[in-house]
């Protein structure tokens, strides 16, 4: 029975395998059928292949035919020798799976296992444009089994799966790797014509497009695979190192990819591993490659796993292996990748390279070759002075910034005179007429490269190590290196932020470290800097910049916050250094103050240095009258008001606390008094108008006209209200406390008790509603915090004894009763303006109806002007009304002489003067002209002129 079965099974795959025959066409033998149904048998005849090989070979009773097994595969791999159609690829991938298990015992599948991977390297294969979605999943899985054949012990199966997945990369652009489009739903075309393999591909298959297989790659477990599999690979160097190609291509192509290998530890596993014997020096230079890529591209998990005392042991080892033994360029930047490997790792705080005493080793080599020691790290070290090795250098230098987090390095630092070599390196070249030497010291560049780091090293550690900066006399270097910077003849200087020539990048950091002592407050160092004259030096460089005729870019106005900053520091708590401040020191806060806010928000750090200077105002000036009083004659009061007025809510604060310090000095109050601003306003109206601004921001209660709404919550803000369930522990600050330091109302209460509450200039009926809450601000703020008292103890659940409870509601009620008061007093202020704004009213239509009634007589003058001259009757009617009005106003006749005598008075004017022969006045003829005097009572609307009447030459006589 047995026989037979073979028998039969056995004539079926001699069908199945000579099925297809070129020499014989099928539409000779057989009736010809459409080309979808031909389509649609042939799919389903090689369904039926597989089918019948997958049988074959786990059938039990065909388990030992392994020639029969190897001649069907070996048949159905040359029939897909052109690429894996994508709805074969699960039963391709059981049959290679069968297959992988059957190599341990019989070799011979060996192969057949190879010529199946080969063909991997291909595209698959599809029929329709939907196969490519359809049939994911099964690629996904196909990819995934495909690494799980590196379980195969032959290493030519195994070196045949890597190099297969280092095809899949070859055969894409970089371009096409990075692209982040979907390739699932819109592969990209690729032409194969120039392979002839698929030139033989029907007209129904296609290729699919390398990118669509990548991108399943990704989502598969291939990456993870693979990275797990390198344990096995211990006695297969040659394939080991192809592998850490292969992860490496992985790893640089694809987030996805490092995220698989990170989930398997691939971090730790790499590090681990890579410093195995290797006669080809390339497993190390591959992993450091990989463990980059992972670095960029999940740098905290990465970290995380490098951080284990192991992983810290292998890269101590792998570096000074590299650092005794490279000499090659490739080797000496393996190194100093492996540094900065090592930095990165710094970064995590859980990092144990104190423990490894890796850090103290590197301690050792940053102190090289500036101080001599007779550690054996270092006396074999030779260094060839290249930028290799300057790379090498200052990463070191980065690194003691990176380590100083620990107080276990510093100690390392105190003990390996750190300090000392940072200053050595920072200190400004010696001139020397001899040539340098490149073999045997650094070169000039280099040195100017060292020093910036050094310097930028120092900010931080100076700060940190400050009697080993002090025991080094670190402030003179300092001081000498700023006396450098600014001289005419230095050696060089192209640093990082300055053209050549240019030494703005050394003085940049070195002020960093001057501000970074001082910011301390520690007085040894101020009284140092002083000294030697530190305020004077730091005065004229601050002028010399200003006075260049350079744009101001973010380094200059770094520098120059920086030094204010820095005289600040100095001479805040000293009333001599604010006298050695001086004239000078108040003349440059002035010129500072006079550029005014109007680049605030330019973005290049004009915002640092306004507040800079305000500062420098309050710490140099202010609490010394010889620099306040010069400081007032310079009108520094109006600039500073002049800042408040144009500059924006957030320096408020700082410029209110500095006019309200300069109010203790009797003379600052007229200066406030007299300043007026662009638009006439006074200060105290500009100061009651940021009262108002204020409160509307913490969102105060207030009525339409800004008086008291609410007499129990005068002050209240928004956010008070909001806090009122909340109960505060004993060493922290209420929010009725907190408030007084975060707003400007409690500053603008202060000044105007120096400037007192009556006869202030300027001020409106508005301005007194609000100046009658300013003046009981103090009342209200009491109120306010011993209500909050009396809330925070019955939220606790405390009661108070009786005569506390009626002490606590006497001074709630007072607090309401002043309120109410100074509600009262505002609507009396209100009404006050109410009925001047009435008169104000009712004057303004009086002027209106006069102008009006005016304009009336002078039109309805002008009509009757006008009906005069146009009509004749008009013109006889007035005439006859000014004659009968003539003969009404004639006088009686016994008044007729007065009445003559009245009217030849004259006004007479002389028109010209003759002289004759005659002796005397008989000599003279004058011309005379005449006007009669009009009678009172006269007819006004008669002729308002009249021709004059000349009289005849007459002689004066005696």
């Amino acid at each position: 029975m047995q026989k037979k079965f073979l028998v039969i099974l056995e004539m079926d795959l001699s069908k199945v395998v000579h099925r297809r025959k070129p020499d014989f066409p099928v539409t000779l033998f057989r009736p010809r059928a459409s080309d979808k149904n031909q389509h649609i048998q042939e799919i389903s005849v090689k369904s039926l292949e597989l089918i019948k090989v997958i049988r074959l070979l786990e059938d039990p009773l065909t388990a030992n035919l392994k020639e029969r097994h190897l001649f069907v595969v070996k048949k159905l791999l040359k029939r897909n020798q052109i690429g894996f159609l994508l709805k074969d690829l699960t039963g391709i991938t059981k049959i290679l799976n069968i297959c992988a298990e059957k190599v341990t015992d019989h070799p011979e599948y060996v192969p057949v296992l190879c010529e199946a991977i080969q063909i991997c390297r291909l595209p698959f294969l599809k029929e329709k444009a939907s196969d490519e979605l359809n049939y994911a999943q099964d690629v996904i899985e196909f990819l995934s089994d495909m690494g799980c054949l590196m379980r195969v012990p032959d290493a030519e199966v195994r070196q045949h799966i890597v190099e297969s997945v280092k095809s899949f990369y070859s055969c894409v652009a970089p371009k096409q790797l990075l692209d982040g489009t979907d390739r699932l739903s819109k592969p990209k075309p690729r032409s194969f014509h120039s392979d002839n393999r698929f030139s033989r591909l029907s007209p129904r298959l296609q290729p699919t497009s390398p990118g669509y297989r990548l991108q399943l790659l990704e989502r598969s477990d291939l990456a993870q695979t693979l990275l797990l599999s390198m344990a096995a690979l211990d006695n297969q160097p040659a394939i080991k190192l192809q592998l850490l190609q292969t992860l490496q291509i992985l790893s640089s192509s694809s987030d996805m990819n490092c995220a698989l290998i990170l989930n398997a530890r691939g971090a730790e596993m790499i590090c681990l591993h890579m410093n195995e014997p290797d006669p080809s020096g390339q497993v190390l230079f591959r992993s450091a490659e990989i463990l980059w890529n992972l670095l960029e591209r999940g740098s905290e998990e990465v970290t995380a796993q490098l951080s284990s005392m192991e992983c810290v042991i292998s890269l101590k080892e792998a570096f000074f292996h590299q650092l005794m033994s490279g000499f090659r360029q490739s080797d000496l930047q393996l190194r100093n990748d492996l540094l900065v490997i090592t930095t990165l790792i710094t970064e995590n705080p859980n990092s144990l390279l104190i423990e490894s005493s890796f850090a103290k080793q590197l301690v050792v080599l940053v102190t090289f070759p500036e101080i001599k020691s007779h550690n054996p790290l270092v006396h074999n070290l030779k260094l060839t002075y290249n930028n290799e090795d300057l790379k090498m250098k200052k990463l070191l230098l980065n690194l003691l910034v990176l380590m100083s987090k620990d107080l276990g390095a510093l100690q390392l630092y105190k003990e390996e005179s750190v300090m000392l070599v940072l200053l050595t390196l920072a200190k400004p070249p010696a001139a020397s007429s001899e040539p340098r030497s490149a073999s045997r010291q650094w070169s000039s560049i280099q040195q100017e490269e060292l020093q910036l780091q050094a310097l930028a090293a120092l900010s931080t550690l100076a700060p940190l190590m400050l009697d080993d900066y002090m025991s080094c006399q670190g402030n003179a270097c300092l001081l000498l290196i700023l006396d450098w910077c600014v001289a005419q003849d230095a050696l060089f200087g192209q640093g990082d932020m300055g053209e050549r020539g240019s030494k703005k990048a050394q003085m940049r950091h070195c002020i960093r470290v001057l501000r970074s002592v001082t910011s301390l407050g520690e007085d040894s160092v101020h009284l140092d800097l002083c000294d030697q004259g530190t305020i004077n030096q730091l005065l004229g460089i601050l002028m010399q910049m200003e006075a260049s005729p350079d744009e101001e870019d973010v380094v200059t106005l770094e520098i120059k916050s920086d030094i204010q900053l820095i005289l600040s520091a100095l001479c805040e708590s000293d009333m001599h250094r604010k006298e050695l401040f001086g004239s000078e020191g108040v003349e440059m806060a002035v010129h500072f103050l006079k550029k005014g806010s109007h680049k605030f928000y330019s973005g290049l750090g004009h915002n640092k240095l306004i507040l800079s200077t305000v500062d420098c105002v309050w710490s140099c000036i202010v609490g010394c009258y010889t620099t306040e009083d010069y400081f007032l004659a310079k009108e520094g009061v109006s600039l500073l008001l002049d800042l408040l007025s144009s500059s924006p809510r957030c320096l408020h604060c700082n410029v209110l606390a500095t006019l309200l310090e300069l109010c203790d000095n009797p003379n600052t109050l007229s200066y406030i008094l007299s300043w007026r601003d662009s638009g006439g306003q006074t200060a105290p109206s500009f100061l009651l108008q940021l009262w108002r601004d204020e409160e509307e921001e913490l969102r105060v209660s207030r009525n339409q006209h800004g008086g008291i709404a609410d007499p129990q919550r005068p002050l209240l803000s928004h956010y008070q209200q909001e806090n009122t369930q909340r109960s505060f522990p004993g060493n922290v600050q209420s929010a009725a406390v907190l408030e007084l330091s975060e707003n400007l109302r409690s500053k603008i209460y202060s000044i105007f008790c120096k400037l007192g509450f009556q006869d202030l200039p300027g001020l409106s009926r508005k301005h007194h509603v609000t100046l009658s809450i300013v003046r009981r601000y103090l009342d209200f703020k009491v109120g306010e915090v011993w209500e909050e008292i009396s809330r925070e103890l019955s939220l606790d659940g405390v009661t108070p004894i009786t005569p506390d409870k009626e002490a606590l509601s006497t001074i709630g009620k007072i607090a309401e009763d002043t309120a109410r008061r100074v509600a009262a007093e505002q609507n009396r202020i209100l009404e006050l303006q109410e009925k001047e704004d009435i008169g104000e009213e009712e004057l303004m239509y009086t002027e209106i109806k006069s102008h009006w009634k005016q304009r009336e007589l002078t039109a309805k003058s002008w009509d009757s002007y006008v009906s005069k001259t146009s009509n004749y009757e008009i013109l006889k009617e007035v005439k006859a009304q000014r004659e009968k009005y003539l003969e009404s106003s004639r006088p009686d006749p016994k008044h007729e002489d007065a009445a003559v005598h009245l009217t030849e008075h004259f006004i007479g004017k002389v028109m010209s003067v003759e002289r004759t022969d005659a002796q005397g006045p008989a000599g003279v003829k004058l011309t005379l002209a005449r006007a009669p005097i009009k009678a009172a009572g006269q007819d006004e609307v008669g002729p308002t002129t009249q021709d004059p009447e000349y009289f005849s030459t007459v002689s004066v006589k005696e």
